[in-house]
C-alpha cells in the first residue's frame, strides 16, 4: 500500500509515479490483447491440430470477445467490493488455466469454454486497468499513469502477436498458449509485489451503467469511441488485402512493422502530454485516423501505402488512453470502465463483420472509405464535445469525483 501512499501524501516536487506498479498492469494489459489475438497467427496450425477448418478455428477469437463484451458491465457489477488487485489476479488466474487447457487439450469445445474464460478474465482486466492506475497516483497525473497502463494494448498488436506467431513456427502452435500460461503466472507474482490492492467500492459507491450513460459527456464519449474502433478495424482485420491492393502484398510484415512503430510512438507522445493536452490530441487522433482512412482509398503504390499506414498507427496508438481518461473524467467515476470495454469490444466485431460484408461484396477498394465514412461524423462529435466530453484539462478538473 506504501506506494499510492506515497504517491498522495509526497510533496509535489517530490512525486513519483510508482512505476513498478504501473509496469505491472501494462503488463496485464499485454496478455489481455495477445491472448485475444494470438489464433489469428495460428489458424492454420491450430485449424489441422484439432481437425476444423480455419474458419472454424477463428471462432476462437468471435467467443473471447463476446465473452468480453457480455460480462464486462455484470461482473464488474457483482465484484465492486472486492479489492482491485484481487480482481486482477482472479483475471490473470483465469489467463494462466485458459491457455494450460488450450495447450494441453485438443477438444475444439474445450478449448473454446477455455478462451470464453480467458474473454471474462480480459473483461475484468480492461475494465480496472484504467482506474486502478488513476487510483495509485495524485491526480495531476492521472493521464501519464492511464497512459502507461493503457500502452499494453497497442505494444500487443504491434509486437506479441508477431512474437507469438514466430513461437508457433518454431515449436508448435500449442506452445505458445504454455508461454501464455507461465507468463500469467509470472504477471501474478508481480502484481503482488508491485500493486497495492485498493479497495472496491463500499456500499453505495458503485455507480450504476444507467446513472453513468446520462451523466453530460459519456454518450459523445462513446460514440466516438464505436466510431473509432469501427473505422479502425475496418481497416486493420483487413490490412492483408489493402497492402495487396496497393501493391504491397509481398511487404506485409514490413507494413505491420511500421504501424506498430507508429503507435509505439504515439503511445510516448500521449504519455508526455495527455494532461495537459487531452482535447488536443483526442482531435488529433480522430482527424489522422480519418486522413489515414481517405490516402489508404487513394494508395496506388507502397510507398503512399506504407505513409498512410504510418500516420495510422500514430492515430491509433494513444486512443485507448486517451478514451479511457475521457470516460474517467467525465463520469467521475471508473465504473465506466467497463462501459468502454463493452463498446470496444462489440466494435471490433461491427468492425471485423462490416469489413467482411465489404470485401465479399463490393471488394477490398470500398473498405478505407467506409471507414472514411464512418469517421467524419465521428471527428466532428470529438471537436463538438468541448464542454463535457473532451474538454480542455485541467480547467475542467474540479468536476471529476
Amino acid at each position: 500500500m506504501s506506494s499510492a501512499t506515497n504517491a498522495r501524501t509526497a510533496p509535489e516536487g517530490r512525486v513519483r509515479l510508482p512505476m513498478a506498479g504501473l509496469l505491472a498492469l501494462f503488463a496485464a494489459g499485454f496478455l489481455g490483447i495477445v491472448n485475444e489475438t494470438i489464433p489469428a497467427g495460428l489458424l492454420p496450425e491450430m485449424a489441422r491440430g484439432l481437425g476444423v477448418s480455419e474458419s472454424v478455428a477463428g471462432q476462437t477469437i468471435t467467443v473471447y470477445a463476446l465473452a468480453t463484451a457480455l460480462t464486462a458491465i455484470p461482473l464488474n457489477a457483482v465484484l465492486k467490493h472486492w479489492g482491485r488487485r484481487t480482481v486482477l489476479i482472479t483475471a490473470l488466474v483465469a489467463f494462466g488455466l485458459a491457455n494450460l487447457v488450450t495447450a494441453f487439450l485438443s477438444s475444439f469445445v474445450l478449448i473454446l469454454v477455455a478462451r470464453f474464460v480467458a474473454g471474462v478474465g480480459a473483461g475484468l482486466i480492461w475494465s480496472n486497468l484504467g482506474g486502478y492506475a488513476a487510483r495509485i497516483v495524485p491526480e495531476r497525473l492521472q493521464g501519464r499513469a492511464v497512459a502507461i497502463a493503457m500502452a499494453g494494448t497497442p505494444v500487443a498488436l504491434s509486437l506479441g502477436l508477431p512474437a507469438g506467431t514466430f513461437l508457433a513456427g518454431v515449436t508448435g502452435w500449442q506452445s505458445s498458449f504454455a508461454v501464455m500460461a507461465a507468463v500469467s503466472v509470472g504477471v501474478v507474482v508481480w502484481a503482488l509485489m508491485s500493486l497495492p490492492n485498493v479497495p472496491g467500492m463500499p456500499d453505495g459507491g458503485h455507480v450504476r451503467s444507467a446513472t453513468i450513460m446520462r451523466t453530460r459527456g459519456v454518450l459523445p464519449i462513446l460514440g466516438v469511441v464505436a466510431g473509432f474502433m469501427v473505422a479502425h478495424n475496418i481497416l486493420y482485420t483487413y490490412i492483408a488485402p489493402l497492402a495487396t491492393a496497393s501493391g504491397g502484398g509481398d511487404q506485409l510484415t514490413w507494413v505491420l512493422m511500421v504501424f506498430g512503430l507508429a503507435a509505439i510512438l504515439s503511445i510516448w507522445v500521449t504519455g508526455a502530454l495527455v494532461d495537459p493536452h487531452h482535447r488536443y490530441l483526442t482531435v488529433v487522433s480522430t482527424l489522422v485516423l480519418a486522413a489515414s482512412a481517405l490516402a489508404l482509398g487513394l494508395a496506388a503504390d507502397p510507398l503512399v501505402l506504407h505513409l498512410a499506414v504510418a500516420a495510422w498507427g500514430f492515430g491509433f496508438g494513444g486512443s485507448a488512453t486517451l478514451f479511457v481518461t475521457a470516460g474517467i473524467r467525465a463520469a467521475g467515476t471508473d465504473n465506466v470502465q467497463s462501459i468502454l470495454v463493452t463498446v470496444f469490444n462489440l466494435s471490433i466485431a461491427a468492425g471485423g463483420v462490416i469489413g467482411g460484408f465489404l470485401l465479399a461484396g463490393p471488394g477490398v477498394a470500398s473498405i478505407p472509405w467506409v471507414a472514411l465514412a464512418v469517421m467524419v461524423p465521428t471527428a466532428i462529435t470529438a471537436v463538438a464535445g468541448r464542454r463535457h466530453a473532451f474538454p480542455h484539462w485541467p480547467r475542467g478538473s474540479e468536476q471529476v469525483g
